[in-house]
């Protein structure tokens, strides 16, 4: 066999790249004492923070069987409007900081561009605007709250 990097021959370098395509990875990092590899995949790693990305109204996934959890169902009935999606993984803030008051309540009127929440991910505060001109509706989560990616957040009619 061929040495290329250190310990690493051509096959394992073929290897990985195989595991990147098939995996969609963006980036895919071994190392082997001293050695290490870096392969890079055509997908491009995500931003930190991304614009909040909301769709008209909440679409639930129905089960083969037909049957939703009770709280998907109550969900989906209760909310209409823009929903505001988490854009990142994280922990949900409604303010800057414990001390200060949230930067929006249920009620409150909202323009686009106005923060309406903060992401933590990673230590770092995450600003999250609104896409949106409207009045908030609801907020589905509680402050402190882990989030989870594309998870509903808000409503805003």
């Amino acid at each position: 066999m061929e040495k290329i990097y250190g310990q690493f021959d051509l096959e394992t370098i073929e290897r990985l790249a195989d595991i990147i395509n098939k995996k969609d990875l963006s980036e895919l990092t071994i190392a082997s004492g001293e050695n290490t590899i870096t392969l890079k995949g055509r997908k491009p790693l995500p931003p930190v923070a991304m614009p909040v990305m909301a769709q008209p109204a909440v679409h639930t996934a129905v089960p083969e069987d037909g049957v939703l959890a009770e709280s998907e169902a109550s969900m989906a009935e209760e909310v209409s409007g823009k929903v505001v999606k988490s854009p990142i993984v994280g922990t949900f803030y409604s303010a800057p900081s414990p001390d200060k008051p949230p930067f929006v309540k249920t009620g409150d009127e909202v323009k686009k561009g106005d923060v309406i929440m903060i992401i933590e991910s990673m230590k770092l505060m995450n600003e999250i605007q609104s896409d949106y001109d409207g009045t908030v509706e609801q907020i589905l989560v509680s402050d402190g709250q882990a989030v989870e990616y594309d998870q509903p957040i808000m409503v805003i009619k």
